[in-house]
């Protein structure tokens, strides 16, 4: 998927300009990638833009313990935003991953994270 295009569906999906959506986009993956495994993090690399695949890709193989707060406030602080924001955008960039990547090969790198942090990736469910 060109990046243009993995970028619009994230600004689409987020509500923001697609500026915005970029840096959100890094934010999330350096942070995803900081919390998966090299292997993981690796194994998502080719699935997204030539671009964007160098932010999954780390020296340090075992992935550093931070739950859903902390990764929120890592997105936040990356892409100069506030919480709300930075959960929009995670929840944007890891559904639209989630797509490009294929079901087997994004739970394989989901499973690494804790069950609200995966949560993220799921669609919300709509009211009534």
């Amino acid at each position: 998927m060109a990046e243009l295009a993995f970028v619009d569906k994230v600004a689409a999906r987020a509500g923001v300009p697609p500026a915005q959506a970029r840096s959100l986009i890094e934010a999330v993956l350096r942070t995803l990638t900081e919390r998966l495994s090299g292997g993981e993090a690796a194994a998502l690399a080719p699935h997204v833009a030539d671009e964007l695949s160098p932010l999954l890709v780390k020296a340090v193989e075992p992935p550093e313990a931070f739950g859903y707060d902390e990764f929120l406030r890592r997105v936040a602080d990356r892409a100069g935003t506030d919480r709300p924001a930075a959960e929009r955008g995670a929840r944007a960039v890891l559904q639209t991953m989630h797509r490009v990547v294929g079901h087997r090969e994004f739970e394989d790198a989901m499973s690494q994270l804790p069950a609200d942090l995966r949560a993220l990736a799921q669609p919300l469910p709509h009211g009534p």
